[in-house]
């Protein structure tokens, strides 16, 4: 029989069979599946005629299976309890799941959110495995939907619809300069941050626009390098008075491993806010539900606690 067809019979019917078989009384069945001892009869025969087959015998007030009826009850054993098992809700336990999951992020969230997490997620689920592929702004939709990625973490530079999110927290940014820089012991100005050479860092999620935006009518800065990591403006921030522009909290984190000094941002620039993402069809996950809770909380956490360290608020 093809699926097809099994889809159109109601499988119903083979739960009947079961609890028939087992109560041996059509007014019993009747009671444990909450119908009247006339709609269990027409369900008996409904049954008979599905499976060519008188099913059971009458003796005195008891049903006797056919030789038929005994058969399917001992084929009907291991489906159904599958059929049990699997509709019937189970509380998601970390400790036992063993799930891949995929995380889209960028660089800036791998180095200065997601390692604070981390901990606290293989303690918990110490057998699962985590993937994190580059996160693709531009093609964010289908890595969520068709290139296999669970969730996201990031500034969505446009639109996100038809995707879910949750807030992580405000992120600021800060400049990066050597010490030996002409600039280290004296205020950042705006005729100095437009005056000398900037590197960017693509970790900042479109960062770059938020800033030209804020700039939007004063001269253009002079970009002398953009790359997608951070050594590659370290390699030279000693060779020129380079002003490197990261967001706030990745510049504490490199500034005394490098001996760098922070300086704030010369003009009012608005904190932006990170977002965990995706796609509807991980809503209901149990174990989606936990992790996506667990960076939340952690990653939330962290970057609240960085924002009143760093009197952004």
């Amino acid at each position: 029989m093809d699926l097809e067809e099994v889809y159109r019979r109601d499988l119903n019917l083979l739960v009947a069979l079961k609890v028939l078989l087992e109560e041996g009384s059509v007014s019993r069945a009747a009671v444990r599946l909450n119908l009247s001892q006339s709609a269990m009869s027409r369900v008996l025969g409904r049954l008979r005629d599905l499976l060519g087959d008188p099913l059971f015998t009458r003796q005195g007030q008891r049903l006797l299976p056919t030789q038929r009826a005994m058969e399917l009850n001992e084929s009907l054993n291991e489906p159904l309890e599958a059929m049990r098992i699997l509709l019937t809700p189970v509380d998601f336990e970390p400790a036992r799941c063993e799930q891949h999951f995929v995380i889209a992020t960028t660089d800036y969230a791998m180095q200065t959110i997601l390692p604070f997490a981390l901990p606290r997620i293989y303690e918990e689920a110490p057998n699962i495995s985590l993937e994190f592929p580059p996160l693709q702004h531009d093609h964010l939709l289908n890595q969520l939907t068709t290139d296999g990625c669970d969730m996201a973490i990031c500034r969505p530079t446009g639109p996100i619809e038809p995707l879910r999110r949750d807030s992580l927290g405000l992120v600021s940014v800060f400049c990066l300069l050597s010490k030996l820089h002409p600039l280290a012991e004296k205020e950042l100005t705006l005729d100095d941050y437009l005056t000398f050479p900037h590197a960017m860092i693509a970790i900042s999620d479109g960062v770059k626009s938020l800033i030209d935006g804020a700039l939007r009518g004063y001269p253009q800065r002079k970009m002398v390098l953009r790359a997608y990591h951070l050594e590659a403006a370290l390699a030279i921030v000693d060779k020129m008075p380079l002003i490197i522009t990261v967001p706030a909290d990745l510049a504490y984190l490199v500034a005394d491993k490098h001996d760098l000094v922070i300086k704030p941002l010369p003009f009012e620039f608005k904190p932006f806010d990170y977002s965990l993402i995706w796609h509807p069809r991980c809503e209901h996950s149990a174990s989606q539900i936990w992790l996506r809770n667990l960076i939340q909380e952690e990653c939330g956490k962290l970057i609240d606690k960085r924002i009143h360290d760093m009197g952004l608020l």
